[in-house]
């Protein structure tokens, strides 16, 4: 008995995502925008104050920074059409430009917390006054930006990394005002290293978050929200003449690109096109997967491979 490989490709996010991709970049332009005025004013800020908790923002800032013009880039990238080199396109770089972003959160939050630990052992004098106007207006601009990178889809890493480095600058000024405060009212010169190094807590925790979302897509996981066990279960129901689902994979190239291959085992007097098209359904109505690869086997699995044979595989 002869198997057949029926194959539907849809690649509406080549030109879907054109408008959103489209905002995205002129959001991530501007966040950009901001972002690098402000670095350089915190600079200026807190050599001339003193302060470590402006210097550890503007630190984060200039990292900040890159990421939103890698996140930039990558918006660009991403509706670059296919070639012949990379059938899927260039959705994934995003994906790896949001992995590098978390990496690089880690190495801040070290040097933060080196200097922190310096600045403890050897305190010096702070100009509490600049230090405070320089992180109010480093705190109104953050919440602009962060503003205006808000309402990015849950899985799309490229905004959610450039959200992060962004959330992450906000605590900083928010910690710098509460240190500036600190100095001002209490003399307490401990009070910016310290708060500094609880920024650089909550930013390793925001950056763990997102490395682990990231490498999950890379290593092609079952997108969040998601169980395979369900996936295969409701693809059996979808139609009369499907007598079994199996070798199901389901996996995300990008954001919001959920892709998904399977056999399907037929009954011998099935309508191949009607099951086909059943499943496709099934896949895009109910688990928003577009992009849907089906062998289908008239009889018996032909494919002798222990993955195949398994059954159930997500």
């Amino acid at each position: 008995m002869s198997i057949a490989h029926t194959h539907q490709h849809d690649h509406p996010h080549a030109h879907d995502h054109a408008g959103p991709s489209g905002r995205r970049s002129r959001k991530l332009l501007f966040a950009f925008v901001l972002t690098a005025v402000m670095m350089v004013a915190e600079v200026v800020g807190g050599a001339w104050s003193g302060s470590l908790a402006l210097l550890a923002d503007a630190g984060h800032m200039m990292v900040d920074a890159l990421a939103l013009l890698l996140a930039l880039v990558g918006a660009w990238m991403a509706i670059r059409p296919a070639d012949a080199r990379r059938s899927y396109g260039y959705g994934r770089i995003e994906v790896l430009i949001g992995f590098v972003n978390a990496l690089s959160q880690f190495v801040l939050v070290g040097w933060i917390i080196y200097e922190a630990v310096m600045r403890l052992l050897h305190p010096g004098a702070i100009l509490s006054g600049v230090m405070l106007i320089v992180a109010v207006i480093g705190l109104l601009v953050n919440l602009l930006v962060l503003r205006i990178l808000h309402g990015h889809a849950h899985d799309d890493v490229n905004l959610a990394g450039a959200s992060l480095h962004v959330l992450g600058d906000l605590l900083g000024s928010l910690g710098a005002v509460l240190a500036a405060l600190a100095i001002h009212w209490f003399g307490w010169l401990w009070a910016d290293p310290v708060l500094s190094m609880l920024v650089a807590l909550l930013i390793l925790n925001s950056a763990w978050r997102l490395l682990r979302l990231s490498a999950h897509i890379l290593l092609e996981g079952v997108p969040d929200g998601m169980d395979s066990a369900e996936v295969e279960a409701s693809l059996r129901g979808a139609d009369a003449s499907i007598r079994d689902i199996h070798h199901l994979h389901v996996w995300q190239l990008a954001s919001g690109s959920r892709m998904a291959t399977l056999h399907a085992e037929l009954n011998e007097s099935a309508d191949s096109a009607r099951a086909l098209q059943a499943i496709k359904q099934m896949l895009l109505e109910r688990f928003d997967i577009q992009h849907v690869t089906v062998q289908v086997d008239p009889g018996e699995c032909l494919d002798q491979s222990k993955s195949c044979a398994g059954h159930n595989h997500g």
